[in-house]
């Protein structure tokens, strides 16, 4: 029975199946590394959260446009309690019509900057832009009644603009309307609850620039913009036809929004991007007018102020934008977090590698030592995921990688007995964090990539092993050394 049983302990089967074991139990330290890196990357969003709440966040731009406010007033009739009309009551309420530019055009340039919160760098923007475009002639009949007989009288319009953080805009915008400077003031009045302009500065149109509007001839702007923000910037395309054209240093754009650049380029130097957007494809000119709230007043209709309110908080939903952001080239916590999936299959490789010298230089590994080699691996991750976020990722990958191989190739030139062996495993080792570079380098590629890594590593074993006889393997017992005793029995 005890012959029988160091017969199984020591066949081939039971060796692999302790390889078995001991691969899942690497999987605990692995998954702690996976943890820390997943807290660290939660830290750097919270140092960009606390970034964006102490100095400016992403910004969203909606403007300008030319609100109209007016006054509504109509007779009600004035019944008693029987219902019978005894007299009329007048009645008004405040609105404001709403008028989008015919042509916008953004010319733009965004200068990158970093900014730290702790060990964390968090990419921020200046932008300096000239918004032009024009309003066309305003018609009075165009403002359409709500009420049956009813008057309307029109007040002094304005311009309305917002950006979603206005910590971020560098002085005053200066804005210069039928030749006539506008000078910007804060909030807008009547839409403190508005989606878009709650927060938002108004300009009011006078002098030459009322003149014209007032005298229904089509009015031209220009406005200068400076404005901070982390890492987006989203523009809302509002007018009939709004165009863009933003420039910048920084190598590595991230083009999103509803409306992809119409043309890009970019090289080592930076980036440059082309937008046209007409009204005829995008509903927000629709999701901004839905945003304003019902002008309030006195004599206000409440119910259907709140039908209005209702209705607008339907409609709007995700503004509709083109965007821009400045991505940070290579992002150390998901790239580390990339590395780590391959964690268990890396270690799998090395023990495999490590059996096979076992078997085909016929010597004796413990269980121990098998564990020593894959805590190295897996010490591999935990120095990548440090070293990475002091120093370029590609220096802390190889840092990380040279420190392992050597850590085994001196290792395994004790335990195999030679420094050829141990320089053999070793190279092997490093082609295979080699071959880990390559799929974290190649993220469109990864996928096939590791495919052809597992299946060339499988046809290696096979066709290794192809003459191998495991049956003979599995009936070895004790070395010599153990069974010499056994020998000297009468």
């Amino acid at each position: 029975m005890l012959q029988l049983f160091k017969a199984v302990l020591n066949s081939m089967l039971a060796k692999v199946a302790g390889l078995l074991f001991l691969l899942l139990l690497l999987c605990i330290p692995l998954g702690e590394i996976d943890s820390l890196n997943r807290a660290r990357g939660e830290s750097q969003r919270e140092a960009a959260d606390e970034l964006a709440a102490t100095y400016a966040g992403r910004q969203t731009m909606v403007g300008p446009l030319l609100l109209v406010p007016y006054v509504e007033r109509w007779m009600e009739p004035l019944r008693n309690a029987q219902g019978k009309v005894i007299g009329q009551e007048p009645r008004s309420k405040e609105m404001a019509h709403v008028v989008f530019p015919d042509k916008l055009h953004i010319e733009g340039s965004m200068a990158p900057q970093e900014r730290y919160r702790g060990i964390f760098r968090i990419p921020f923007y200046t932008l300096s832009a000239t918004l032009t475009g024009g309003f066309a002639a305003f018609d009075p009949k165009a403002v359409a009644h709500s009420e049956a007989d009813s008057k309307i009288e029109f007040k002094a319009p304005f311009i309305a603009f917002n950006v979603s953080d206005l910590r971020g805009l560098d002085g005053s915008p200066a804005m210069t309307m039928g030749g006539e400077a506008l000078r910007f003031r804060q909030r807008v009045p009547g839409l403190a609850d508005s989606a878009w302009f709650a927060d938002g500065i108004h300009a009011p149109v006078t002098g030459a620039a009322l003149t014209a509007w007032q005298a229904g001839t089509p009015v031209s702007f220009d406005m200068k913009l400076g404005l901070v923000g982390q890492d987006t910037l989203a523009i809302a395309p509002i007018a009939e036809e709004t165009t863009a054209h933003l420039s910048s240093p920084w190598a590595h754009p991230s083009f999103g929004g509803r409306f992809l650049a119409a043309e890009r380029s970019v090289t080592p130097q930076g980036f440059d991007a082309h937008w046209r957007v007409s009204s005829l494809v995008t509903s927000a000119r629709e999701q901004v007018r839905a945003g304003l709230s019902a002008r309030g007043g006195p004599a206000d209709d409440n119910a259907a102020a709140a039908v209005v309110a209702t209705a607008a908080h339907r409609n709007t939903g995700p503004l509709q934008t083109f965007d821009v952001s400045l991505a940070q080239p290579i992002n150390v916590y998901s790239m580390s977090t990339r590395a780590g999936k391959y964690g268990v299959l890396f270690i799998g490789l090395v023990l495999m590698a490590a059996f096979m010298f076992e078997l085909f230089r016929k010597l004796r590994l413990h269980p121990i030592q098998y564990g020593l080699v894959g805590l190295s691996i897996a010490l591999f991750f935990l120095l990548l995921l440090a070293l990475s976020e002091k120093f370029a990722f590609w220096m802390a990958y190889a840092g990380a990688a040279a420190a392992s191989v050597a850590l085994l190739t001196v290792y395994f030139s004790t335990v195999l007995g030679g420094w050829r062996r141990g320089l053999s495993f070793g190279a092997f080792v490093a082609l295979l964090y080699g071959a880990l570079y390559g799929l974290l380098a190649s993220e469109s590629n990864a996928l096939l990539l590791g495919a052809l890594l597992i299946f060339g590593m499988l046809a290696v074993l096979m066709l290794v092993t192809r003459k191998v006889d495991w049956y003979a393997l599995s009936r070895r017992v004790e070395p010599a050394s153990v069974a010499a005793p056994e020998a000297q029995a009468p």
